[in-house]
């Protein structure tokens, strides 16, 4: 046990004031950079007392990059891959914890290594599926000479064309997948009480009652954290929605602020930039001080 003294007690509040001042710096300067006109941003250095066109600036984002529907599509996609990843991810660790099958501890260290392969890294062979989900079926088709045969014998050429491109089942699916989801649903099942399942089996549970009635209840903390983790990794995708959304309709807001700086010559506003990033950035850190406390519980093993 660390004996708590005056002077540790000290060192320990310094160190976490120097933490919050570094985490708390780079949100002042946006807050106070979309205060200022475009001369007063544009000084070097830039002034650090707030302007008085902090209002005209958020106006002038939402308006330039048409922030509404884009926030929205935001909302829906980042609610979306959140919803897709605690469903999934309490499902696949159910059934490796729960069921007797050969080959699930393997199968359970093969979703684990996908941790090492971001959508970044499979981003090429991930558009292709999107592009055209029915691609794999039509290769099938192809190499075992059904689509030969039913274009001999009915004269119908068989193409299987399904795009997903410009959609939201595209943007959410292809991120829906998540190995840290289910190694944290599996490592929270396996601190079950086996007396609790014999229990649930003893009443006449079936796996799936056993599942919604016991086990998604135990868990909802760990639910929330999960949520509320892959809500914030859905909403600050830049990548994905840039490559795959050629329609404004079902543009992203992250991806739009490029619309609030120039691309070649004119003066930067920055001050209207930084006024978008205050507004995209808004809606999670609501999330995130909203869901706090319920992180911290599914987080950590004492609460849960």
């Amino acid at each position: 046990m660390v004996e708590r003294t005056p002077i540790l007690n000290f060192v320990t509040h310094l160190v976490l004031f120097i933490g919050f001042l570094l985490a708390i710096a780079p949100f002042v300067i946006v807050v106070i950079a979309s205060s200022h006109n475009l001369k007063d941003v544009n000084d070097v250095p830039m002034s650090l007392l707030p302007g008085s066109d902090f209002w005209l600036n958020i106006k002038t984002a939402w308006t330039t990059a048409d922030l509404g529907p884009k926030l929205l599509n935001s909302f829906i996609v980042a609610t979306g891959v959140a919803a897709g990843k605690v469903i999934i991810s309490a499902l696949t660790a159910f059934s490796i914890v729960y069921f007797r099958y050969p080959g699930r501890t393997f199968i359970f260290w093969l979703i684990f290594v996908t941790l090492m392969l971001p959508l970044e890294v499979r981003i090429v062979p991930t558009y292709a599926v999107v592009a055209n989900v029915l691609t794999p079926y039509q290769a099938i088709l192809d190499v075992t000479g059904i689509s030969w045969l039913i274009e001999k014998v009915s004269g119908v050429q068989v193409s299987l064309n399904l795009g997903l491109l410009n959609s939201y089942p595209g943007l959410i699916l292809p991120l829906v997948a998540t190995a840290t989801g289910t190694f944290l649903y599996r490592q929270f099942f396996l601190t079950i009480p086996d007396e609790l399942t014999e229990a649930a089996r003893m009443d006449g549970a079936g796996a799936l009652r056993f599942f919604i009635d016991v086990l998604l209840p135990l868990s909802r903390t760990n639910m929330a954290a999960l949520g509320t983790i892959m809500f914030l990794y859905a909403w600050n995708q830049y990548l994905w929605p840039l490559l795959i959304t050629t329609d404004q309709s079902h543009a992203m807001a992250v991806t739009e602020l490029k619309q609030l700086i120039p691309n070649v010559g004119g003066i930067p506003e920055w001050n209207i930039a930084m006024a978008g990033t205050l507004i995209v950035m808004l809606p999670p850190l609501i999330v995130v001080v909203a869901m706090q406390r319920w992180i911290v519980r599914g987080l950590i093993a004492t609460e849960k």
